[in-house]
């Protein structure tokens, strides 16, 4: 059986892969539930996340990527191995290569963990990707053109804020402000205006559900169950949308502010490029209610939320794997290419 490389978007809140000619076969949560006793694993992804906050006191529901990086080394690689098998099976009888994506930012350190991790699953090469870059592409950019792109990647660990041009990097900036910090800031505000204690679960679905960044794009209400700091005892509270937005106000203005530094570092030329085809918008934070707006406002330029912004690292990701003349004809899209 011949091998199918494969790209792997590693983030903090999802791992997605894709497999060279089938495109994104899995897209489950980053989390794997141990066994704290025996040690044993007793549930990874999706399964795994179910049983967050949930679990007896043996078993814990761990997240191993942590502000995009590896915070778990062994749980990690646990992970990797496990989606790697479930993706490709067990009877590969050629070890896959894999190219997995980072956030701009990470160290050199940070980067040997990802190949590290990725390496003791067994597979045959790894070469790493900026997620940025990734983005871009998956969004539908022509960064190979002599023509300033921008992108804001917005995951569960960072936020990663790139322009490009003839296929690389121009300006960028990385922040550890993202998903998971705007669902810490709505567990922050419950907590601080009710004295109820939520889980990051509760905190999320309503990040999705009632969430709004931008004053009158989303109007509602809805019931959310805690427990009162007081009593100890289940309660309900009912919160508003604009409630939402005043907890969601610190990270949010951390991640138009990255922006705003991008663009003020980029070159005078890409920068009226941008001004004429905006910014796209990437990864799951993208979808958060008026984000779009909001950052149109602070920017002056317009600004686009991608066609599918949960899969647009991954999907660039495989074209690189699935489009190899695209590397060969412009060779300052990857830095080592090691894969021809």
């Amino acid at each position: 059986m011949l091998s199918r490389d494969i790209g792997v978007d590693l983030g903090t809140a999802n791992v997605l892969v894709h497999v060279q000619g089938k495109g994104v076969v899995l897209n489950e949560p980053s989390v794997v539930a141990i066994d704290q006793v025996t040690k044993q694993v007793v549930a990874v992804g999706e399964e795994a996340r179910q049983m967050l906050g949930r679990t007896p006191g043996n078993i814990v529901a761990i997240r191993p990527l942590r502000d995009g990086v590896i915070a778990d080394f062994e749980v990690t690689e646990i992970m990797l191995r496990h989606f790697i098998r479930k993706t490709l099976g067990k009877g590969m009888m050629v070890r896959p290569r894999v190219m997995i994506c980072v956030p701009a930012g990470i160290t050199s350190v940070e980067q040997k963990a990802v190949r590290e991790a990725a390496e003791a699953c067994g597979v045959k090469h790894v070469d790493l990707i900026e997620e940025p870059k990734a983005a871009a592409i998956g969004a539908g950019l022509n960064i190979f053109e002599p023509s300033g792109s921008m992108v804001v990647d917005i995951g569960g660990g960072t936020t990663d804020v790139a322009v490009l041009s003839l296929g690389d990097v121009v300006t960028s900036a990385s922040i550890r402000i993202a998903g998971d910090k705007l669902d810490d800031a709505i567990v922050r505000y419950i907590k601080k205006e009710y004295n109820l204690l939520i889980g990051e679960r509760t905190a999320e679905e309503l990040k999705k559900e009632l969430a709004t960044v931008y004053e009158g794009s989303r109007e509602g209400e809805t019931d959310v169950r805690g427990r009162d700091m007081m009593s100890g005892l289940p309660k309900t509270v009912t919160v508003h949308a604009n409630q939402m937005r005043l907890a969601l106000m610190e990270p949010v203005e951390a991640i138009v502010a990255a922006a705003k530094s991008v663009l003020e570092k980029t070159p005078p030329e890409l920068a009226a490029d941008i001004f004429d085809k905006g910014v796209i918008l990437t990864g799951g934070g993208a979808l958060v209610d008026g984000l779009d707006k909001l950052m149109m406002d602070e920017l002056q330029i317009p600004v686009h939320i991608a066609e599918d912004p949960m899969k647009c690292v991954v999907i660039g990701t495989g074209m690189y794997i699935d489009s190899p003349y695209r590397l060969k004809s412009h060779p300052k899209a990857v830095g080592r290419r090691r894969w021809f």
